[in-house]
């Protein structure tokens, strides 16, 4: 068995009382109103599948009004037309809010994603506010450029807001994906409608709320609770929206852009999925890879996008890399996230829960040795023990190494507690193998070879290489998908950039002493 299993939740009740759910409707227009359909549904507490409450559901109707007022508040409100210094305040406003609330924030993307409430406390939180806070101050600095243009004229670049904006988001970091959005959006002077996802909308209404007491106008921020295949459809099929935003699976990635393309052909912005490969070479810091690697698909319950799911070990330092990792694995903590001892909480629903179960059995009858884990944890909730398979095996082979993985639980994402750990001979080998997916979002290399790191970091085809640490993300810093992970890129300056049109002027120079 892998990992303690601590289901208790009396520890938890005692270190931090839920507070009661004030927000479940939806917000249209600076107001919380309920659907147009009256229908609502279920929000899930993953720790028990149970309940914590219902919020209203939108369908295509409810995103008609939301876009109807984000079009009225882009093209007669004042949000686009005030200062880039007064939207900034604005923003920084709603960020110091953000951190009045934090425990509350912090409570629901824990009752509702099954995240840790302590690190939505110390990072989820706290990080959306710096984000806020980056591109706050970023909004009074989008400057075009002056041109040099051929015979007597003279021209200039104006960066404008796009429009409105659709933005879909996932379910793993409810409210970092949120700001990963609104931030640059808004400071760009565009407004919103959000879908949050049907599994964690809780957050989403909570900031809607602060949004609105820190000052930012009436439809400028919109929230729509409801379903991909209704409101997420709407939004992305939607004639009055001038972009869409969405992280989450490449299948629906896909539906995306075929609606966007098949409507007003709207530009998308996609982070997709990924099978992002670590690669660890015999000499690197035993201890240090270790910890690296089993922090970098256990972290979040394996729900993130950039997890290291496929582990590739130099095969001069495997064998002790396996004893250090199961013992990792046999320490880890699993339980209700509000419990301060827990490392891991529930999946965030039923239905990955299960998806993660069905890939275990995968690898199993695949042939794969399971090393650690496998099975669910207690009888109620979403409780996955931290797997990690060996002897995944391939069927190519170059110049006697490995060049193809042949397992399901190596080629498909499983966004979960899972990892296949493999062994590599040369540089070479590791390079081939972590390119050969359809996926290019993240991959790490650990080494203390300044050589091999800045080789194998430009030799694979991913939107972020991390070197001798994992996750390493910061506001400032922009990733984003190669491949099927998608393109464009969150975070930093790229990210204000994808919500700019650029627009040209130029105007005759008569008599002009020089060209």
């Amino acid at each position: 068995m892998a990992g303690e299993y601590n289901g208790s939740s009396k520890a938890s009740e005692s270190v931090f009382k839920i507070p009661p759910i004030k927000f479940t409707k939806l917000f249209i227009n600076g107001n919380f109103v309920d659907s147009v359909s009256g229908k609502t549904f279920e929000a899930i507490d993953p720790r028990t599948g149970e309940a914590i409450t219902r919020v209203s559901e939108g369908d295509k109707e409810d995103i008609d009004l939301a876009v109807k007022a984000a079009r009225q508040a882009f093209d007669h409100g004042p949000w686009p037309r005030m200062s880039g210094s007064e939207r900034g305040r604005i923003m920084m406003k709603f960020a110091d809010l953000i951190e009045e609330n934090v425990e509350e924030l912090a409570a629901l993307d824990a009752i509702n994603g099954g995240k840790l409430f302590s690190h939505c406390k110390a990072m989820d939180i706290p990080g959306a506010a710096r984000n806020l806070r980056y591109y706050a101050g970023a909004a009074d600095k989008i400057h075009g450029t002056v041109l040099k243009l051929s015979k007597g004229f003279q021209g200039y670049t104006l960066r404008e807001p796009i429009g409105v904006v659709g933005s879909i988001i996932p379910w793993n970091f409810p409210t970092i994906m949120f700001f990963m959005k609104a931030g640059p959006a808004l400071a760009a002077g565009c407004t919103m409608v959000v879908k949050p996802a049907e599994q964690t909308p809780l957050s989403a209404l909570y900031y809607a709320h602060l949004a609105k007491l820190a000052g930012l106008p009436d439809g400028v921020l919109n929230v729509v609770n409801g379903f991909g295949e209704t409101a997420g459809a709407a939004i992305s099929s939607h004639m009055d929206i001038d972009k869409v935003t969405f992280t989450g699976s490449t299948e629906v990635g896909r539906k995306i852009m075929t609606a966007a393309a098949a409507s007003n052909l709207k530009p998308v912005s996609l982070e997709l999925g990924g099978k992002s490969p670590l690669l660890i070479f015999e000499d690197a810091d035993i201890d240090q890879a270790v910890n690296i690697a089993f922090n970098a698909i256990f972290y979040n319950k394996g729900e993130i996008c950039v997890a290291s799911s496929r582990v590739y070990v130099q095969e001069g330092i495997y064998e002790i890399f396996v004893k250090k990792l199961v013992e990792k694995a046999n320490a880890w903590v699993i339980g209700d996230p509000f419990d301060l001892r827990v490392n891991q909480g529930p999946q965030t629903d039923k239905k990955q829960f299960e998806k993660i179960l069905s890939y275990i059995e995968h690898g199993k009858r695949e042939g794969a040795t399971l090393l650690t884990g496998g099975k669910r944890l207690g009888s109620k909730g979403f409780y996955i023990e931290p797997t990690i398979f060996t002897e995944v095996k391939v069927n190519s082979l170059e110049n006697n190494y490995a060049i193809e993985e042949d397992m399901t639980i190596a080629k498909e994402e499983i966004f979960g507690p899972v990892m296949s750990l493999m062994k590599f001979k040369t540089m070479e080998e590791a390079i081939k193998r972590a390119n050969n997916t359809t996926y290019g979002l993240a991959a790490g290399v650990i080494t203390k070879n300044l050589n091999v790191a800045n080789t194998v970091s430009r030799s694979i085809r991913a939107g972020i290489i991390w070197l001798n640490c994992y996750t390493a993300f910061d506001v400032d810093c922009p990733y984003g998908g190669y491949k099927m992970s998608g393109f464009g890129r969150e975070f930093g300056l790229d990210a204000l950039n994808q919500y700019l049109q650029i627009k040209s002027i130029v105007t005759p120079i008569h008599d002009s002493p020089w060209h």
